[in-house]
C-alpha cells in the first residue's frame, strides 16, 4: 500500500490531519502529470504545469470546506486528472472565444502561428468525444482522461487503477479507434 492510500484511508477513518499530507505527497506526481501534458500543448501556452497543478488542487477542495472524499489512490488522481482537463478545456474555450470575437485584420500567413491554434480546437474536439465516451465506456474515459489530459504513463495508470498494464494497454487501444472514430482523425 502506498503513502497516497494510507493517507486516504486514515482520512476515511476519522483523522482528520490525514488530508494535510496529501498534496506534499501527491505534489510531485501531479507535477509529472502536469508537465507531461503541458509538453503536448502548443507552443507559447500561459498556464505553466505549477499552475495547473495548483489550480487543480484548489478544484479538487470543496470551496466550503468541506474534505472530498477519495476512496482510493485511483479515485484521487482520476479527479486531479478530470480538474486539470476542465482547466484545459476551459482554456482553449477562452482562447478559441478571443480569437473568433476579434475583427480580423489582413496580415500575411504565419504558419507557426496557425500551428499553435490548432491544438485549442482539437482539444476542444477530444473534450467533447470523451464526454460522450464516458456515457457509453467509463472504463475507456478513465484511462482517456489519465493519458490524454493528465500525460500519465501507461504504468502509472495502471497503478493509479489498480489494473494491469496490458489491461491499460488494450483499454488505451480500444478507445483511442473510438475517439478516431468519433472526432474523424486517422
Amino acid at each position: 500500500m502506498d503513502d497516497v492510500t494510507r493517507i486516504l484511508e486514515a482520512r476515511e477513518s476519522g483523522d482528520t490531519r490525514a488530508a494535510e499530507g496529501l498534496l506534499p505527497l501527491a505534489y510531485d506526481e501531479l507535477r509529472r502529470m502536469a508537465a507531461n501534458k503541458m509538453a503536448s500543448e502548443r507552443a507559447g501556452h500561459t498556464l505553466q504545469p505549477t499552475a495547473l497543478v495548483h489550480e487543480a488542487y484548489l478544484r479538487l477542495v470543496d470551496p466550503d470546506g468541506e474534505e472530498p472524499h477519495w476512496n482510493s489512490r485511483a479515485h484521487f488522481f482520476a479527479a486531479a486528472a478530470e480538474a486539470m482537463r476542465r482547466i484545459l478545456i476551459e482554456s482553449a474555450r477562452r482562447k478559441l472565444s478571443k480569437k473568433r470575437g476579434e475583427r480580423p485584420e489582413m496580415t500575411s500567413f504565419d504558419e507557426q502561428q496557425f500551428e499553435t491554434e490548432v491544438p485549442s480546437e482539437r482539444l476542444l474536439a477530444v473534450d467533447e468525444a470523451v464526454t460522450q465516451l464516458e456515457r457509453e465506456h467509463p472504463d475507456f474515459a478513465a484511462v482517456v482522461k489519465l493519458r490524454y489530459f493528465a500525460g500519465m504513463t501507461v504504468p502509472e495508470i495502471a497503478a493509479a487503477l489498480g489494473n494491469s498494464e496490458s489491461t491499460v494497454n488494450r483499454t488505451w487501444a480500444s478507445a483511442k479507434v473510438w475517439l478516431y472514430r468519433e472526432i474523424g482523425e486517422e
